[in-house]
Order: structure tokens, then C-alpha cells, then sequence
């Protein structure tokens, strides 16, 4: 078993054991379990072999056995007796938003409703407000978070769909009847979030590739098969995966056909049109009297070279003025991985993180960045274990020990919660003694959208601001963001010469793409933060480069591709 399924099994065991009305410390103890094991770096295998599962925090005997288990033997029994105790419906039904265990459990007592499809009935037929503890209100949110489910149905995480894709090329470039792989669709476009991935091969031999495809171990079903595509569902995730196996010379078309957009391929036909030729997926063709004559291209950059563009990087083909701009030379030298220098927005236990402060200062290190900003929650998030100002006091002097032992650079920040009238979580004696600051709303989000925007613009004021955390407080295929009108927001961070967060958590992404280029124009910087809550999210970063490109955003307007010197006089 991999790490994700027996992360998603121990959750699904946490959610049984609040169903059934279970020790709220053992529940706690399996959720706490999937959160180490899904942030530590190392496979859960190794770790089984090497004998030091139990050295992680949390993991007690019966733990380490249960885990040591599902690894060995792909099966446990306490699992499965665990899902006969419960209505399948039930945990369909706590993926609605703000339907958790206790409602859920309190619904199927009173009216027997064990599925999603009757509780929508139940909805609409107005029983729902009249249980005790939900009223209309909680009966309307109810459907609407049925709605939302709906909508995003068939749609996956970019990070979950990222991995599943990239393990499938990883295994079809090393057969060797494929010439070239490629990822196309709206995951290379780095889409907020993914329906079908769109694998494209070159080969000689696609019968061979084809059947290699379809049976690989992650294929669950195969929704068909034929001689140049095929299509699978994964076992894991459910993806939708479509293969498609072209020849050599076709493939440059095919890969900037199928990497799409729809809105870009339409101008790019009807440019290629105006200037007496024919573009598709299998090829540019010069149109005469008598017959098409191919325009050979060996590249995705000779295919925009023809139909005289400047290379336009996939990210920003979404028919948004980019072949405009690819045609009068203005596409901008996008963000880079390696232009990266260092990230803030981490947690650690301090707060609501699943490693110490010195493993992720050490992670960060390991990584190759240059600084790390640490910000773990302020005191009002009592959810997240957030620090009151002795405990921020204690950090500060467990910080300065740090900066000792490591090379890295460590800036010491906080996460400090908006207030509803937008003031910051803390006084300015305490404030004052951060390096840097990050605003974040983490309560009240039912606000009007004037008065939202009030609040995060008063904070943004604030002289000890530094960075607005996830500006509208998104959860991608979870939670809509709260209402807020994002262009006086970043009108008020260019006034008062505040950095706006690219938050590259795929459950966030938030700063929208789509205001990139609202935000160049007036000048607001932007940080690329992780908001890493354990080891392997610090690469997070990585994301959010994605996001920042698909902005149209350069090096110049990021500003943790400052080097430490510059970082150290930006935030002085």
C-alpha cells in the first residue's frame, strides 16, 4: 500500500470512530496518525522495514501495528469491521461542507437519512430545520453545499492529480518503443484544479503502448481501448486518464493542441487561417489551389515561430490576450523554480504543524533555500493552537538557539489573525519584536463584501503588515471564498506598499491567477508561500511557482526571489 491510501484509511477510520460515538482522544489520535505520516518525507514501507515507525510522534503499539499491517498485508480487519458498524452513506454525506460526524450521526437518529441523495430531499422538503440543532439556516447551507459538491464532482486537486500523472510518464518513458511523453491538458496549463489528465506518447509501436497502459497496476477500470487512445480510471484517486499514442512528426502539434486551452486554439487556428494556412493536431499546413503542404515543425516554439509569435509558456494559453502579446514581443520572462530563494508562511508544533520547529527549519535547509520563514498561528486561532503572547516569548528565545545551529537564514514571523474590525491579534509590543508579519482572516467569513473588504483593508493599513495570507480564504473543491472586492484590496496593498500571498497550498492557491496581471499593473508585490503545516509541504512552493507563472508574473515581482541580503533590507 502507499502512503496516500493508508493516509486516507486512517482518516476514514478518525471519521468512523466519531460516528459511532467514540473517545474523541482515540478519534483524534488516528487524525493526528494520517496528518505525520502524510507530511514526513520517507514512505511508510521504509519506515516499517527500518523499525522506525514508532519513533514518530503519536504512534503508540497499537498504531504502529495496525499500520505495519495495511503495509504488509494490504488488508486490516479492524477497518473493515469498523465500516460494517456504519451506513456508507454517512461518509459520503460528511464530505458536504459544515456536515461533520455529529450532524451527520444526528440526522441518520432522527430521520434515518443515509445518503446524499435523500438528505437533498430532506432538504427541500424542509425536515432538515426542523431536527434540533439546525434550523433554515443550517438546511440552506446544507444545500448548498450539495450544490458545490455537485459542481466540482468530477474535479481533483492539482497536487493529486500532479503525482498520479507524473508516476504514469515516469513508467511509459522507460519503455523503449516510446519516443517522447509528454503531460498535455489543464494540468501542464497548471489549472487551479484538474478533471481528465491527457498523457501524449510518440511511438512506432502503439498496440504495445497501449496494452502496457491498460494494464498497469494503478488502472482501476478501462473505459476503452484502441489502437491511439485509451482511457482509464486510477485506483486511488478515480482520475480520469487519456492516452494518446501520435508519431513522431505529429506529436509538437498534438502536444499544443491537446495542452489546450480551448479559448487559445481558436485564436491560433484563425490566425493560422489568415495567413493562408491550416493549423491542427496533426499539423501546420500552407493551403494552395491544389493541396495542403506541411509546414514541418520539431517543436512547440517553430509551431508559434510560423505563424510569427514569440514561444508562448504553456500556463498563460488561455486565449487571454497572450497571442496579442506573443505577436507584438511582450510576453513576459515568467517566474522560475530556481529563481526561488527562500519561503515563508511555515508552521511547526508551535502552533498547528505536524514537526518541530527544528525539523522544518532543517527541511528548509535541505532543500537548498537560502531562508525560511517561520509563522505559526497567533493566539486567537485557538483551533490551531495558537500562541499567547508568553508562549511567543518562548519561541523568540527557542528561535535565537536556532540561528546558531543553522546556516540557513531564519526570519521569525507570525500568522496573525484579522480581527472582525480588522485590527491584528496581538498588541505592538508584541507585534513589533516579529521580522515580518502575515494577515490572515480565519473567522467570520459570512461577512457582507463591503464590509469583508473594510476589514482586510484596515489590516492591510496596519504598520507591522507585512503579507495578506490567503486573500479570500478559498478552499479548492471545499469551500467557496468568503466575498470580497480583490481589486480594492490590492488597490490598498500598492497604497500602503503591502506583499499579497501566492499561497501555493493546493487546497488554496489564493491569490487567484487571474489577478496576476491586475496586480503587476499596480505594482503589488507578491510571496510564493508554502503555508507548510509539516515536511514535505515546504516544497509546496513549488505550486505556487505554477500559479505565479499563470499570472503572467516575472522574477522582479516576487519577492522571495530575493536573495537573504535583500530580504533582510526588505523586511528592515
Amino acid at each position: 500500500m502507499t502512503k496516500s491510501e493508508i493516509v486516507s484509511i486512517l482518516n476514514e477510520i478518525a471519521e468512523l470512530l466519531e460516528l459511532t460515538g467514540e473517545n474523541p482522544f482515540k478519534v483524534r489520535a488516528y487524525q493526528n496518525a494520517a496528518r505525520t505520516l502524510e507530511g514526513h518525507t520517507e514512505e511508510v514501507a521504509a519506515l516499517v522495514n527500518s523499525g522506525k515507525l514508532g519513533d514518530l510522534p503519536g504512534f503508540g503499539e497499537a498504531l504502529v501495528e495496525k499500520v505495519t499491517t495495511l503495509v504488509t498485508t494490504g488488508k486490516l480487519k479492524y477497518y473493515e469491521d469498523l465500516k460494517k458498524k456504519v451506513p456508507h452513506g454517512l461518509l459520503e454525506m460528511m464530505r458536504i461542507p459544515g456536515l461533520g460526524p455529529k450532524k451527520a450521526k444526528s440526522l441518520f437518529d432522527h430521520l434515518k437519512i443515509d445518503s446524499v441523495e435523500k438528505l437533498e430531499k430532506a432538504c427541500k422538503d424542509g425536515k432538515i430545520a426542523k431536527v434540533e440543532g439546525f434550523g433554515e439556516k443550517s438546511q440552506k447551507k446544507i444545500l448548498e453545499g450539495i450544490e458545490h459538491q455537485k459542481k466540482y464532482a468530477e474535479r481533483h486537486l492539482f497536487d493529486e492529480a500532479c503525482l498520479a500523472a507524473s508516476a504514469l510518464v515516469e513508467k511509459l518513458k522507460m519503455r523503449k518503443e516510446v519516443s517522447e511523453c509528454e503531460i498535455a491538458g489543464s494540468l501542464r496549463r497548471h489549472r487551479e484544479t484538474i478533471g481528465d489528465l491527457d498523457i501524449l506518447v510518440s511511438s512506432k509501436n502503439p498496440e504495445s503502448v497501449m496494452k502496457f497502459f491498460t494494464t498497469m497496476p494503478e488502472v482501476e477500470t478501462v473505459l476503452g481501448h484502441g489502437p491511439t487512445k485509451s482511457s482509464v480510471t486510477l485506483k486511488t484517486s478515480g482520475i480520469q486518464v487519456d492516452l494518446r499514442v501520435i508519431s513522431e512528426k505529429e506529436f509538437p502539434f498534438a502536444l499544443h493542441y491537446f495542452t489546450g486551452s480551448k479559448e487559445h486554439n481558436i485564436v491560433m487556428r484563425q490566425r493560422a487561417q489568415d495567413m493562408g494556412m491550416k493549423l491542427n493536431e496533426y499539423g501546420l499546413f500552407r493551403e494552395t489551389d491544389k493541396k495542403e503542404i506541411p509546414v514541418p515543425c520539431m517543436s512547440e516554439a517553430e509551431i508559434f515561430k510560423a505563424l510569427k509569435l514569440d514561444y508562448i509558456p504553456p500556463e498563460i494559453r488561455e486565449g487571454m490576450g497572450e497571442i496579442e502579446a506573443a505577436e507584438k514581443h511582450k510576453i513576459p520572462d515568467l517566474v522560475k523554480d530556481g529563481d526561488i530563494r527562500g519561503v515563508f508562511h511555515v508552521h511547526s508544533t508551535w502552533s498547528d504543524g505536524t514537526a518541530t520547529l527544528e525539523d522544518m527549519i532543517a527541511e528548509a535547509e535541505r532543500q537548498g533555500l537560502d531562508y525560511v520563514g517561520i509563522s505559526d498561528h497567533s493566539q486567537t486561532a485557538a483551533y490551531a493552537h495558537g500562541m499567547e503572547p508568553k508562549r511567543v516569548l518562548e519561541q523568540e528565545k527557542e528561535i535565537q538557539k536556532l540561528r546558531k545551529r543553522f546556516k540557513i537564514r531564519i526570519f521569525w514571523g507570525i500568522e496573525s489573525d484579522i480581527l472582525s474590525d480588522g485590527s491584528l491579534d496581538y498588541k505592538d509590543d508584541i507585534l513589533e519584536r516579529f521580522d515580518f508579519v502575515i494577515a490572515s482572516v480565519h473567522s467570520s467569513f459570512t461577512m457582507p463584501e463591503k464590509e469583508m473588504t473594510n476589514r482586510i483593508i484596515e489590516a492591510l493599513k496596519n504598520k507591522h503588515t507585512t503579507i495578506l495570507g490567503h486573500s479570500t480564504g478559498r478552499l479548492l473543491l471545499s469551500r467557496e471564498g468568503y466575498r470580497v472586492d480583490m481589486r480594492r484590496v490590492i488597490d490598498a496593498a500598492a497604497d500602503f506598499g503591502k506583499v499579497i500571498e501566492i499561497n501555493a497550498s493546493p487546497y488554496r492557491f489564493d491569490l487567484d491567477w487571474r489577478l496576476g496581471p491586475y496586480a503587476r499593473e499596480k505594482g503589488v508585490k507578491v510571496a510564493i508561500n508554502p503555508d507548510a503545516h509539516a515536511l514535505n509541504e515546504i516544497s509546496h512552493y513549488h505550486y505556487g511557482v505554477g500559479i505565479a507563472r499563470k499570472g503572467w508574473m516575472t522574477k522582479s515581482d516576487v519577492v522571495t526571489t530575493y536573495s537573504t541580503q535583500q530580504m533582510e533590507k526588505f523586511l528592515a
